[in-house]
Parts: C-alpha cells; sequence; structure tokens
C-alpha cells in the first residue's frame, strides 16, 4: 500500500488521496517532525500514537501499525513538499490546522524546542497554507495540552 503512496506522490501531479492515503501521508509527516532533531524518542512515538487514536479513533495496536507503515514511508520519501501537498488537496483548511497542532505536539512532546523542529513545522505550515497566525494559535493549544 505504502509503495504505491509514495510513487503517487512522486509523480509530477499526483491525484488527491483517498481517506487511508491521507492518513499515512499526515501520520509520515509526524514522524519527519519527530525526526528532525536526529532524537525520535519514544514520548515522541507515544504521542504520535495518541494522536493517531484520537484522530482516527485506533486501538493502540492500530495506532502503531500506522505509525510503523509511516515511519518506512517517512525514511523513504524524498521531501516535506509531497506530504503537505498531499494533505492540502485532501484536508479543509479547518482541519490542516488541526494537522498543525499535532505537529506541534509533536514537536513540544520531549520537553524542549528545536530549531531544526521550528523550521521544519514553519515550512510545513507554509506548504499547508495556514497562516502564521493560525500556527501560532496552534501551537498555544499545544503547549497547553502538554
Amino acid at each position: 500500500m505504502f509503495k504505491e503512496l509514495l510513487q503517487r506522490l512522486l509523480e509530477p501531479g499526483p491525484a488527491p488521496l483517498d481517506d487511508e492515503g491521507a492518513r499515512l501521508a499526515l501520520t509520515a509527516l509526524l514522524v519527519r517532525i519527530a525526526r528532525s532533531d536526529h532524537n525520535y524518542s519514544e514520548v515522541e512515538k507515544d504521542r504520535i500514537d495518541r494522536i493517531l487514536a484520537t484522530r482516527y479513533g485506533l486501538d493502540t495496536g492500530g495506532a502503531l501499525i500506522l505509525r510503523e507503515q509511516a515511519e518506512a514511508m517517512e525514511a523513504e520519501a524524498p521531501d516535506t513538499v509531497r506530504f503537505t501537498r498531499a494533505i492540502k488537496d485532501a484536508v479543509a483548511y479547518e482541519d490542516r490546522i488541526g494537522v498543525i497542532e499535532a505537529l506541534w505536539q509533536v514537536a513540544l512532546a520531549d520537553g524542549r524546542r528545536d530549531a531544526n523542529e521550528d523550521a521544519l513545522l514553519r515550512l510545513s505550515s507554509s506548504l499547508l497554507g495556514v497562516s502564521d497566525v493560525d500556527s501560532a494559535r496552534a501551537r498555544k493549544r499545544a503547549e497547553a495540552a502538554l
């Protein structure tokens, strides 16, 4: 499944993703944020699993399987632009703000802000078409939730 999705993401003008593809792309973006500081910790993995369980109504095993598939996909994907384009095309603006909030939750899960995570989050927010104001509000909600 993710091999086909990865090939679709690599096409010059990929078709919009179905729900399953959008889930995998979002999860891969969460993994990419967590890995961007070169310290992919258990607390970040746990945060991703909880986001997936809440967002998609998955049990612990389902969230773990989705995260592991996304880890493999993220490792093979060349750039963040493809993930964000796929998510932007598949998700309404209000829900993309929720995506940014989830990314902030992962970035802040280890208790510290990292310059690499901040930079990737700014890029992702921009590519998702989320305004700086909405991104800042999403960060504040993520901080309050921790």
